[in-house]
């Protein structure tokens, strides 16, 4: 089993981070944290890569059904979603955790259904991004 699922669009950086907002939210994930990586490697080693961004994405009715179910899960909250794009590339990656790892981490049942939920809204708001045009 992959740990994610990656799809690419022809947006710019900037154009697939606010696409990828709007296709979360419209899968009911709002953006609880946000790690600019190029930012801070900037900022703490001087060094400069690639646009990456981190967005941390939560469902909240499915957050609460995988904390009623193992309080624990919180360890594997919210689900990242990365945006990059390399300086020689003409595409934008846009990468989602797949749920499926915390069913291999947790024999619940209850945790399946969650995670089956959660990989079905978060491939629904990448298939969304996928061959996408810039409007510039």
């Amino acid at each position: 089993m992959t740990y994610g699922t990656t799809v690419t669009t022809m947006l710019g950086f900037d154009d697939a981070v606010e696409r990828t907002r709007s296709a979360l939210a419209e899968q009911g994930f709002g953006v609880l944290t946000e790690i600019d990586v190029r930012a801070t490697l900037k900022t703490k080693l001087d060094l400069d890569i690639e646009p990456y961004l981190i967005l941390g994405a939560c469902n909240p009715a499915l957050a609460e059904q995988a904390l009623t179910a193992e309080p624990d899960m919180g360890l594997l909250l919210p689900c990242n979603v990365v945006i990059r794009r390399s300086p020689s590339a003409n595409t934008t990656t846009v990468q989602a955790i797949n749920p499926q790892t915390m069913v291999q981490l947790s024999n619940s049942p209850a945790i399946q259904k969650v995670a089956d939920q959660a990989d079905a809204h978060l491939l629904a708001a990448l298939s969304a991004l996928e061959g996408l045009n810039s409007n510039k």
